[in-house]
């Protein structure tokens, strides 16, 4: 039986997933060529990609990092995991639009944490007491009959929009020539306009945009003048070459200005990313945007249209910026972004979120974590304050996902034999090891001495803090599923079709047709347009 864990951390249980907000109305007014909620996913996706296109590129100049696939590792020789805590859900969008145009989906461009991030699961709402609640479950992993399956749920605080702390806010905009497309300013002007509908009389608004030279189009002003801030929006043009580092130089002076001190301050920035004049290169872009966070201003991303996007450069932007990345290819994402997650893009609950798993070896031979490969950090970087993690924005939600080897299993996993310490336990329970038994250090509890799989760490600040604060949960039997609950399941659809992307060792079983069926049976999927448009895009998948 699956039972509720101490304090804010939840098992196993039933749940589907949850419906999204946006009416037939607010979709066909906002969206025209989109189809109600409940009509199929393939003519709400197809005509929200097909009105979003612009003219074709002559030939692809996009740019994402390697990704170097997490492998097995042995609790024996790695019993602790550390990452940082991912929000950004551009990867799925981006590979979204690939699959719908019948493009082939570059390996790299698939992050699989970016694909589960993308949407919502059925995770209780934190206590008053945390900014995030964490859930777990533990059950049997669907394309590999010999392992198990972790789930690692933080669900932060919903949004109060009414109530919220006045917003500095930059529109940071590229309007270089390569811009120069409908679903690249064109969907970046429309996107914002979305966002100035919401904004309030104690909200403050800069524009400043960049091309061959960066120009300041509004400075302060107030967010009761919408039409104001719509008309400069509406009449910006692209032309010239692409200095974005000037760009965000004034961007983050014009945000300093006007900073709220106790406020939201943030630069959202819009571009595809290919930037030829001033600073260039990825690492003179991080060591700017390192510098500017310590401003206080936090950042967003938005990536637009296809062909020369430089992904690389925009995750790193947002990565070292206190910020988040997002894709978007139609104005319903824009949408999901800018107006249905409005609280997660624009307010931070928690800033330099880490979490580190230490895994029981009595219970865990070896495990994997899937996806995170570009926010792995050392073990010894989870206490030190002075690395970065990463941010969560009111009502998001961070998923992470480990497929685990049992303890007793025989598969070889690589595990070295140590003449010291208690590191290898396989050994001491074949008497190797020079017949000495291995023995936890002085104090520590026995391995096996209690039904703990593992226990979660989690770290974070508060928006404004400097210093962090240790949250610690064990993680017992009580979160075993005989059954996987349905956000398990769509979890594990979503990150089977991620190895399928990059062609994975690890896939085993996996195949599109088989997860399409899974998809089909799980509850509360119909409904929620984002999950029917997953399925939508794995039948198409299965028929490429």
């Amino acid at each position: 039986m699956c039972a509720l864990l101490a304090g804010l951390l939840s098992g196993c249980g039933a749940g589907g997933g949850k419906t999204a907000s946006a009416t037939e109305a607010e979709v066909k007014a906002e969206a025209g060529s989109y189809a109600s909620e409940t009509m199929a996913a393939q003519s709400q996706w197809d005509g929200a990609v097909m009105e979003a296109e612009g003219p074709p590129l002559s030939h692809n100049t996009e740019e994402y990092n390697y990704i170097a696939e997490n492998a097995f590792l042995a609790v024996a020789n790695a019993p602790l995991s550390t990452f940082a805590a991912d929000v950004d859900t551009a990867s799925y969008a981006n590979l979204r639009r690939k699959i719908l145009e019948g493009n082939e989906v570059p390996a790299d461009a698939v992050r699989i944490e970016e694909m589960l991030n993308y949407f919502t699961y059925d995770y209780p709402e934190p206590t008053e007491d945390e900014p995030f609640s964490v859930t777990t479950y533990i059950g049997d992993c669907p394309w590999n009959e010999n392992h198990k399956l972790l789930q690692i749920g933080l669900q932060a605080e919903k949004p109060d929009l009414e109530n919220q702390k006045p917003s500095n806010l930059v529109f940071l905009i590229d309007v270089s020539g390569s811009m120069e497309s409908a679903d690249k300013l064109g969907l970046v002007k429309r996107a914002f306009l979305l966002l100035t509908e919401n904004l309030r009389p104690e909200d403050t608004v800069s524009i400043v945009t960049y091309a061959s030279s960066d120009t300041v189009v509004l400075d302060g002003v107030s967010g009761e003048e919408k039409a104001a801030i719509m008309t400069a929006i509406e009449n910006l043009t692209a032309g010239g070459s692409t200095d974005g580092s000037k760009g965000i130089e004034t961007a983050y002076r014009l945000a300093e200005e006007h900073f709220q001190k106790d406020g939201n301050n943030r630069v959202i920035l819009a571009t595809d990313g290919d930037l030829n004049l001033g600073l260039t290169s990825e690492g003179d872009l991080t060591r700017l945007i390192q510098k500017k966070k310590e401003s206080g201003v936090f950042l967003s991303v938005m990536g637009f249209g296809t062909g020369n996007i430089k992904d690389n450069k925009m995750e790193a932007l947002a990565d070292n910026g206190n910020g988040q990345y997002a894709y978007v290819d139609s104005l319903m994402e824009a949408k999901r972004v800018l107006v249905e997650e409005l609280g997660g893009t624009l307010f931070t609950v928690a800033k330099d979120v880490k979490l580190q798993v230490e895994f029981n070896p009595a219970k865990v031979k070896g495990y994997r974590l899937i996806g995170y490969e570009n926010r792995l950090m050392e073990a010894r970087d989870f206490d030190d304050d002075a690395k970065d993690g990463g941010e969560i924005g009111a009502g998001h939600r961070v998923t992470a996902l480990y497929e685990l080897v049992p303890a007793g299993s025989d598969e070889d996993l690589g595990e070295v034999e140590l003449k010291y310490g208690a590191g290898n336990v396989a050994a001491a329970e074949n008497g190797e090891n020079g017949g000495a038994e291995a023995r936890p250090a002085e104090g520590a509890p026995a391995p096996g001495a209690d039904s703990e799989w593992l226990t979660l760490k989690v770290r974070y600040k508060e928006p404004d803090g400097e210093q962090s604060r240790l949250l610690e949960y064990p993680v017992d039997d009580s979160a075993v599923c005989r059954e996987l609950p349905p956000d398990m399941r769509f979890a594990s659809c979503v990150a089977q079709t991620g190895m399928l992307l990059r062609d994975s060792e690890y896939a085993g079983g996996s195949s599109y047709k088989a997860i399409a069926a899974e998809l089909e049976r799980i509850d509360g999927l119909r409904g929620d347009p984002y999950k029917e448009e997953f399925l939508y895009l794995v039948k198409r998948l299965a028929a490429m």
